[in-house]
């Protein structure tokens, strides 16, 4: 005797009244689907990138980094909540630009987040370089 192959089970979806697939379980990506941090991000590469533009020469051995909050212990000379630190070459390490995104947004209103980003990159990088940070802007 031989035996018959066994028939597919049949998958059902669930398609209620006759509608269709809901939808695609990922949208195509839209401004208002990037996250804070994320445009955060890209309005720090865009300072930089100008910043390069008008010293005709690329910060290679800068590092530019974005944390969301400056640490619990300020330095010395400075008061308030830092919006942006330098710390300079030591050994083999590079010298770093650091952008706090938080006391940034803040203290900014929505409109104006990328000029104030802007001037605390220009203001680092002005006192790595030794430059007056107006030159910069």
């Amino acid at each position: 005797m031989r035996s018959r192959p066994r028939p597919e089970p049949v998958v059902r979806r669930r398609d209620r009244r006759g509608r269709g697939a809901r939808g695609p379980l990922a949208w195509p990506p839209v401004p208002v689907m990037v996250s804070r941090s994320t445009r955060f991000d890209e309005l720090v590469l865009d300072a930089v990138q100008h910043i390069e533009q008008r010293l005709d020469q690329e910060l290679a051995g800068v590092e530019i980094a974005v944390e969301d909050v400056p640490p619990a212990d300020p330095t010395p000379w400075e008061s308030g909540i830092a919006l942006g630190r330098l710390f300079p070459a030591e050994g083999s390490l590079p010298a770093k630009v650091v952008v706090y995104r938080r006391p940034v947004e803040a203290r900014a209103q929505e409109d104006d987040v990328a000029a104030l980003v802007h001037e605390v990159v220009a203001e680092q990088v002005a006192g790595l370089l030794g430059l007056d940070p107006e030159d910069l802007l």
